[in-house]
């Protein structure tokens, strides 16, 4: 049997799964196979059918669903219509990339798993099921899972046996060549435009949209600084509903910028082209020509922390003996607790890994600087306004990412400082921008109760759901809204206020740190259960009401639905189990819906 050609197919969200893709990619350059990887939703997947050796990597999202970036792929290959057996000559394997403290963990690649099995494919291996909870996070898994797969690799093609791979030390090709361009040619200036034409903006043509307001709304001496921020979209054609989500693309920092060119000199006002040294498309959000500026502003993420695969490709560019050996350890399966200690642990970043290692980034060339650093991945944040409360406007709720680890200089999140560093009062400033739907689905009836919980800042999609709700005559509104003090956190508090006034809102509230007992929404709903108690002519078990929550995915999820399965036997008078059997039918049926994030 001759040499396999291995198509390596990624469903990514925020560029983890795409990075473990290409790293399985370098490994099969270095065996000496003809390989491809791109995104699923770029693959013509009716092709599947002549395809012999396939991997794909998922990461799973949200509640359970697909990655963006996979999710044609995903609604054809569930087709009724496609024919058992389909698959039969297909040879793959299923690596996951997921996180336990998410109830649907690896959801995606098992229910893909299952899929292809039923479509006749030979599944090589057990499916991946990586784990960012792990000390060693996914790569605890991905590291036997790879040596698994080429096992079998060897297994399926003997001729595989002969070949004598590249040195790990050798570097492979760039995937790009930059061109520069002298000072004689036409310049010109690289910014955001505003489309012209009427398509809805999106990821690789996103809406440059005016920044009208950016308030902290937290007091000014408390430790946190959120953020509420308004963004105008007049002629965006951007249209969304109460629990859809807004995608930014942040920015680098200047300072880091600048470092950045410094580190490895070069001149940031120099342009360039890009061609690719296979079939590679150029990155669309990418102009031609660029400016190296725009570049490492708008796309190489170098404030991020590294992933082991950037230590192993720098590895391959290193001259010095100490600095090879150290990152020739960080790209072992032997260094990672180290990597881990010195890497993910104190959250170093990108442009910290390059100051440590200054022979190596001297050495760097230039037409890999976009294998080395990963893209700038889009953020999301939940829309906190409605367009029928304020046409052509989005408004977010934004917490600005800061925290000390034992570095001396504070970490930042990228995109809330970049966010809160600008401001409208100085000039014009743009967001590039989209929408996508959310997860969150409210009723339309009427008469159906909702009741919301939203701590802290997950109580931004509620505040566009009640400012829809209010405009459409909809009273049964419940919301339980926490944070630490009244004085200092209480985010929207006179609007509140305003649709209690207006018989629009029931409120409870939670400040856990106004009183010696630290008290929750948990709390709040397990003390008010007659809300889901119904009438004497209506008992609770038919009443049909439901329930929202958007918090982070730590303790109070599972504390809240402890609270409501407490509630329902406290009111109804049922069992535990009948109680918890009652809170998996509302997921079910949608009356019970969760947002929650990391």
């Amino acid at each position: 049997m001759s040499n396999p050609a291995l198509l390596i197919l990624y469903g990514s969200q925020t560029g983890t799964a795409q990075d473990t893709a290409q790293r399985l990619a370098r490994q099969a350059q270095r065996r000496r196979l003809r390989v491809r990887v791109m995104p699923l939703d770029d693959y013509n997947v009716a092709d599947l059918i002549s395809e012999s050796l396939v991997v794909f990597v998922c990461s799973t999202t949200g509640q359970g669903d697909p990655p963006d970036n996979m999710k044609n792929f995903w609604r054809f290959l569930f087709k009724k219509s496609l024919p058992v057996g389909s698959l039969s000559r297909l040879d793959c394997a299923i690596l996951g990339l997921g996180d336990s403290s998410y109830p649907k963990f690896n959801f995606v690649a098992k229910k893909l798993h299952k899929r292809l099995l039923q479509l006749g494919a030979c599944v090589l291996l057990p499916v991946g099921l990586a784990d960012d909870q792990h000390d060693l996070g996914a790569d605890a898994v991905i590291d036997p899972w790879f040596a698994s797969f080429w096992g079998k690799v060897s297994t399926l093609y003997p001729t595989l046996s002969g070949v004598i791979p590249l040195r790990e030390d050798e570097p492979l090709p760039p995937t790009y060549t930059f061109h520069f361009l002298d000072d004689m040619q036409e310049k010109e200036e690289v910014r955001l435009r505003i489309p012209m034409d009427q398509t809805v903006p999106s990821q690789s043509h996103p809406f440059p949209a005016r920044m009208v307001f950016n308030r902290r709304v937290t007091e000014p001496l408390h430790f946190q600084d959120v953020r509420h921020i308004e963004l105008d979209v007049t002629g965006s054609n951007i249209e969304f509903a109460a629990g859809d989500v807004v995608m930014m693309r942040p920015c680098n920092a200047p300072e880091d910028v600048q470092q950045f060119c410094q580190l490895l000199r070069l001149d940031p006002e120099t342009r360039f082209t890009l061609s690719p040294t296979d079939n590679t498309a150029v990155p669309a959000w990418l102009p031609q020509p660029c400016t190296v500026r725009h570049l490492v502003e708008s796309y190489l993420d170098i404030a991020a922390v590294p992933r082991r695969s950037f230590f192993e490709l720098l590895s391959t560019f290193a001259t010095n003996e100490l600095e090879r050996e150290k990152l020739a350890e960080f790209s072992s399966a032997a260094g990672q607790d180290e990597l881990h200690s010195y890497c993910n642990r104190p959250r170093r970043t990108v442009l910290e890994v390059l100051a440590d290692f200054p022979h190596t980034t001297a050495e760097l060339k230039v037409d890999y600087l976009l294998d080395l650093f990963p893209e700038i991945q889009p953020r999301s944040f939940s829309i906190a306004s409605s367009l029928r409360a304020h046409p052509n406007r989005i408004q977010v709720l934004v917490a600005v990412v800061r925290y000390k680890t034992k570095l001396y200089k504070p970490r930042k999140g990228l995109c809330s400082s970049w966010l809160a560093s600008l401001d409208p009062a100085q000039g014009d400033v743009y967001v590039p921008l989209w929408v996508k739907k959310g997860s969150l689905k409210f009723p339309s009836e009427k008469e159906t109760p909702v009741i919301m919980v939203g701590p802290g800042t997950g109580v931004a999609p509620f505040r566009s759901a009640l400012q829809e709700r209010t405009t459409e005559g909809k009273t049964a509104n419940v919301l339980f809204f926490g944070c630490r003090s009244e004085s200092k956190d209480f985010y929207f508090r006179s609007e509140w206020e305003e649709m209690m006034e207006a018989g629009f809102l029931t409120l409870f509230t939670a400040f856990s740190r106004d009183q010696e007992a630290k008290v929750y929404v948990q709390h709040r709903v397990r003390e008010n259960g007659e809300l889901l108690s119904g009438t004497k002519q209506k008992p609770w078990s038919f009443v049909v009401f439901f329930v929202f929550l958007c918090s982070n995915a730590k303790q109070m999820p599972a504390s809240v639905c402890d609270a409501l399965k407490e509630a329902f036997q406290q009111v109804g008078g049922v069992s535990a189990e009948e109680a918890e059997q009652m809170l998996a039918t509302m997921e079910k049926t949608g009356r019970f819906q969760s947002e929650t994030w990391s």
